[in-house]
């Protein structure tokens, strides 16, 4: 009877498993297919939006090589060059402002801390494309919407707010032992060794995270680019050119050509991520092992 039980029991666990994979295997499918459709679209033969298959005919290169040749209606390389310069500029300093704010509001203590603290809170809860009128009429005033000072301007609207972002790595920070700081002042140490030579050699988990957060958001950003940029046309980002490939006069020729470019804006990102899943994985590691 015992027996009997064990094998129902197991047959039980058998059907469970099964069906949670089966359910997983259509939830991946249903994720990577349109990933899948957008890269056959990018080699795709056929020219046009309107085919009347669903999968490409026929294949070919030319989707990715006219991007980069055939510069006299859309600079694909410019573009490109833009977006990767503000992304990386705009990333360096999003990742030093998030990390020095959640490292003083952790640590320190001070009379407004709890004030900002609430009033980050708040604003968090409005999306940030609500300023850019303001924020454009800003820049404008200070002569930052023209010509190559459009990165600056950029950089600065997506920089400038990120120390608001605080809070998954103010928690992180609240899992370091204060007993750390309070060793290393004791040997000597001042503030800005312990932040930089002890807790962020600790932080390698929260630091990948913030990295990879603060480079995508630029380079996947279109509302404020567009805004910025308005009709300089040498300073448009990737996610401007993209969207100008789907304008009624554009679709017909470029669509496939848009395609291309959507897997080759997405090859950076992947790049950094599998570049930083090492440090991010050996950090955690480090951090359960201590």
């Amino acid at each position: 009877m015992a027996a009997g039980k064990v094998r129902s029991a197991k047959k039980r666990r058998f059907i469970h498993n099964t069906i949670v994979h089966v359910v997983l295997a259509i939830l991946a499918l249903i994720w990577v297919f349109p990933i899948l459709w957008v890269i056959l679209t990018s080699f795709r033969a056929e020219k046009g939006s309107y085919v009347s298959t669903f999968f490409p005919q026929s294949f070919t290169l030319d989707n990715y090589v006219r991007l980069f040749t055939d510069t006299s209606i859309l600079n694909f390389p410019q573009m490109f060059a833009n977006t990767l310069f503000i992304a990386v500029c705009s990333c360096i300093l999003s990742t030093f402002y998030v990390l020095a704010v959640s490292y003083c509001l952790s640590r320190l203590k001070f009379k407004l801390r709890k004030p900002y603290m609430n009033m980050a809170m708040i604003l968090g809860l409005f999306p940030g494309f609500m300023s850019m009128v303001a924020v454009y009429f800003i820049l404008k005033a200070i002569g930052l919407t023209e010509g190559n000072l459009i990165k600056v301007a950029l950089i600065l609207c997506y920089s400038g707010g990120a120390g608001l972002g605080f809070q998954i790595a103010k928690g992180f920070f609240d899992t370091i032992p204060i007993a750390v700081d309070e060793a290393a002042l004791l040997d000597g140490c001042t503030r800005w060794q312990i932040f930089s030579r002890i807790t962020l050699p600790l932080s390698k988990p929260i630091i990948i995270y913030t990295v990879l957060t603060s480079f995508m958001a630029p380079w996947l950003d279109f509302i404020f680019a567009k805004v910025i940029c308005h009709a300089n046309s040498d300073q448009y980002t990737i996610a401007i050119g993209l969207w100008k490939m789907l304008e009624k006069e554009y679709i017909d020729s470029w669509y496939t050509s848009f395609a291309a470019g959507a897997v080759l804006i997405s090859i950076p990102i992947a790049i950094l991520f599998l570049f930083m899943q090492r440090y991010y994985v050996d950090g955690v590691s480090g951090a359960v092992k201590g």
